[in-house]
């Protein structure tokens, strides 16, 4: 029985074999033939357009695809210029700054060089600004000798302000700009004096001037630092820089002026100063040659209006 299962199979590839054997001869016969070789110049006439669409299609789709991928090289380049762009402009931004800290510093270490006072640098950490407090707070105190009433001064020997609270590692300095403070300035050119008064802005009004002063726009305000009578002397060393005349208010029924004065220190900005170490203002400290203090009543010497420098205020 599975002999003749395989004799079947066998024919049966045979005649296959031989159908397709005369069917190649027959169609290389054909092809040889005029007229068939004319139908198919035809059909390759009228299939043309369609191969043609179709390519077309394909070639569209194609470039589809390369447009994409071009798009997405696109996007990734895009992103990282993005990237770099924002690194470039955080280290801009960054050498900005320490560029500007170091031209602080610079002319800081500088003013320090040629002042005539022994002085100390501190860094700002902290800054109150109310509606009527102008206070900052610097990395010294009291372990760096930094005493209370000390006057602390920037860049150009613009004066800042003085110390009023400090503590072991910090001090709190209220500004020429606080509500709290005066300061007698005395004018470049005419000499005349007022009083420097703290308030909120961008100017100081500088206050009971002469009205007989002629007072220029742009004409420089410097302390006056006046010694009264019985060396009792001003807060602030004279010839600190306080600012420069911006307007002049000057009412002809009155016997004084009012100055407007921008501070020549960016008080707002303070990221370094200097505090003077070795001024004393107020009264004198007693010597060893000074007179014995045996005050009167009243709280001067005996027969004189000069104050008693151990108990007076």
């Amino acid at each position: 029985m599975t002999g003749v299962f395989a004799t079947r199979v066998a024919r049966r590839r045979a005649v296959t074999y031989v159908a397709l054997l005369a069917t190649s001869l027959l169609l290389i016969a054909i092809s040889a033939n005029p007229l068939v070789k004319d139908l198919q110049s035809g059909m390759q006439y009228a299939v043309k357009p369609i191969q043609g669409a179709v390519d077309g299609l394909f070639q569209g789709a194609r470039s589809i695809g390369l447009a994409i991928s071009d798009i997405d090289g696109l996007r990734g380049e895009n992103d990282k210029l993005r990237t770099e762009n924002e690194q470039l402009t955080f280290e801009n931004r960054l050498s900005v700054g320490v560029r500007r800290e170091n031209d602080e510093l610079t002319a800081l270490l500088q003013l320090r060089s040629g002042f005539d006072f022994k002085t100390l640098a501190a860094a700002v950490i902290g800054r109150e600004s109310s509606e009527i407090r102008r206070v900052i707070t610097i990395d010294r105190g009291e372990d760096d000798g930094l005493a209370v009433g000390q006057v602390v001064i920037a860049a150009g020997e613009a004066l800042a302000g003085r110390i009023t609270e400090v503590g072991p590692n910090f001090a709190r300095v209220t500004l020429i700009s606080d509500s709290t403070s005066t300061v007698i300035g005395q004018l470049l050119n005419s000499s005349a004096t007022g009083k420097v008064v703290g308030q909120l802005g961008t100017v100081l009004p500088m206050k009971d001037v002469d009205s007989t002063a002629k007072v220029s726009i742009g004409e420089e305000v410097f302390t006056a630092g006046i010694e009264l009578q019985g060396g009792i002397r001003s807060p602030y060393p004279k010839g600190l820089l306080v600012g420069q005349v911006v307007d002049v208010v000057n009412d002809p029924n009155e016997v004084v002026q009012t100055v407007y004065v921008q501070p020549a220190a960016a008080l707002d900005r303070l990221e370094y100063v200097l505090v003077i170490l070795d001024y004393e203002g107020g009264l004198p400290t007693p010597t060893e040659s000074s007179p014995p203090c045996q005050p009167t009543a009243s709280g001067t010497l005996p027969d004189s209006d000069q104050p008693c420098a151990t108990t007076a205020p």
